[in-house]
């Protein structure tokens, strides 16, 4: 392995990949804008919720209840009769629809439990669940208080104090910014190291470096530095300036750590990208079989669902992925401040899977190299 040789050729690659306008949009839109809108523009929590109100009662504690629906988490209430209210649920207006009976007062005085209906559209799945639960709690409390009767009636034996740690606002935006940053290596690791054996095969140029004094090592070396450098950089500045500028989402560890740890993950998923490159025929073919590979490895790694929940047949056969030990380390650098002396065994399984997996590209590649 000669660096000079190493080095020419990574130079190549980085030209190559500047005269892709296509990946370099990608490159720039995955670490920016997708960010942004993962972070911002699909909100788990209860915000803006349309709802209508049927009330058949019209008396002092249902405009109560009615006042009680406030912004961020509700638009304010649309008083409907019964008559309207399935037309404008099939239409998509109302998200929740919220009916208070004739005599709901009277009923009240008197010491009954009337009933209050509340229809819900779940077809709209972010909101439906965790609306029923605020209107739920809304209505309650906001009855319980016209009653007179306040919040330690009905006390409960143990004193429940909540503390949520690393996200002490519960702010999902924190977790969507970092998560993507991690999905963004991992997808954009495979697929410029990918493209660009491919982009060698369909410009002619593998037959050039054939014929010149460079080994198999030192041209695959050199794809997997020069992809997995402009990963690593692309996704430094996301971190400074879209995540903790922009966004304003804060760092809880190391980034010298995080990054170092994604440099041993991008030394395994560009070489796996180079051997899917090796086995795809096309860029059609390496886009197939990249959903074929992508999909199990970014819903099985720990990313999307815990990874407890998992059969344990899976979990296992997942440690052989590179991703599910830099999620580990990911989430515990940037969440929850960890440090060397707590995430060095998910980096010694990086650098293990790393060498493992370039050993068997590097091999795939000199097969390629001689067909």
């Amino acid at each position: 392995m000669r660096p000079k040789h190493v080095l020419h050729l990574a130079m190549k690659e980085l030209r190559g990949l500047l005269r892709d306008p296509l990946l370099m949009v990608l490159v720039a839109y995955a670490f920016t804008l997708d960010i942004y809108t993962t972070a911002t523009a699909i909100p788990e929590t209860l915000n803006r919720a349309a709802i209508a109100i049927v009330d058949e009662d019209a008396s002092p504690v249902s405009r109560r209840v009615a006042d009680a629906f406030l912004p961020p988490y509700f638009v304010p209430p649309t008083q409907i009769d019964m008559a309207e209210m399935d037309a404008r649920m099939d239409a998509g207006i109302d998200t929740f629809s919220l009916v208070i009976p004739p005599e709901f007062q009277r009923d009240l005085l008197a010491g009954g439990r009337p009933e209050v209906q509340l229809n819900v559209d779940a077809t709209r799945v972010s909101q439906a669940f965790t609306g029923a639960g605020y209107i739920q709690a809304i209505v309650n409390q906001e009855i319980g208080s016209w009653l007179g009767r306040g919040a330690r009636q009905a006390e409960m034996p143990v004193d429940l104090e909540v503390r949520a740690r690393f996200n002490p606002a519960l702010d999902p935006g924190w977790f969507g910014a970092l998560t993507s940053i991690i999905s963004s290596v991992t997808m954009l690791s495979i697929i410029l190291s990918g493209a660009a054996l491919i982009r060698e095969r369909e410009h002619g140029t593998v037959e050039h470096l054939l014929v010149m004094p460079v080994t198999a090592a030192e041209i695959m070396t050199s794809k997997v530095l020069s992809m997995g450098g402009v990963v690593l950089i692309a996704s430094g500045l996301s971190l400074g300036f879209m995540v903790q500028g922009v966004l304003g989402v804060p760092v809880a560890g190391s980034v010298t750590l995080f990054l170092f740890g994604a440099a041993l993950h991008l030394f395994a998923m560009t070489s796996m990208g180079i051997l899917l490159a090796t086995i795809s025929g096309s860029m059609p073919q390496f886009a197939m079989l990249l959903l074929l590979v992508l999909l199990p490895l970014e819903i099985l790694s720990g990313g999307m669902t815990p990874r407890e929940s998992m059969p344990e047949a899976v979990r296992y056969v997942m440690l052989a992925a590179p991703n599910t030990h830099f999620i580990a380390l990911s989430q515990s650098v940037l969440f929850r401040g960890a440090g060397l002396s707590v995430v060095w065994p998910q980096l010694l399984a990086l650098a293990l899977i790393g060498a493992g997996m370039f050993s068997i590209a590097l091999r795939r590649f000199r097969r390629f190299l001689d067909d």
